[in-house]
């Protein structure tokens, strides 16, 4: 067995907004999607990259981005102790991802994307994510960077909206 072994640093952000969790969740899956896509079952049913590819287009939402998965970490942690509303939502596009995994398939172990929305004090929250430009470029890849930081720009793009009131 050979291990490779390749230190990196990403970048964590954290957006405040004056919004509640509950209205920062709905802002978000209001975008994204409320049922999460299943994409082997889209793949199975289009054969061809084209076919797949069009039928993946009707599920994003005004982002370009679409709903992979939901944990709501809150549910589990009030069990602990821990009294906050805390939901990490997987979401990600492949039309997106596949600008990146043609550059370098290893960055497929950062997409989709993840964005863990909290509640804070005083009826207000915040999303916290990590930069995917800082996850997914580890050596000098200039297609990789260049796809890579156009989905943080999306990714920007999309908290900025749904944290703004």
């Amino acid at each position: 067995m050979r291990i490779v072994e390749k230190a990196f640093s990403g970048t964590r952000l954290q957006c405040a907004s004056q919004k509640s969790y509950d209205s920062l969740l709905s802002a978000l899956l209001d975008d994204i999607g409320r049922k999460p896509v299943d994409l082997s079952e889209v793949a199975s049913r289009n054969p061809s990259w084209d076919a797949y590819s069009d039928s993946v287009k009707g599920f994003a939402g005004p982002s370009g981005f679409m709903l992979f998965g939901l944990i709501d970490h809150g549910e589990w942690t009030r069990k602990a102790g821990l009294n906050r509303k805390a939901m990490r939502v997987i979401l990600g596009n492949p039309l997106i991802a596949i600008t990146m995994l043609e550059c370098d398939l290893q960055s497929g172990l950062f997409a989709p994307v993840e964005l863990l929305l909290l509640e804070e004090p005083s009826d207000t929250s915040s999303v916290v994510y990590v930069r995917p430009s800082t996850l997914m470029v580890v050596e000098h890849n200039q297609p990789l960077h260049d796809a890579a930081i156009i989905l943080d720009q999306k990714l920007d793009a999309l908290v900025t909206k749904i944290t703004s009131n």
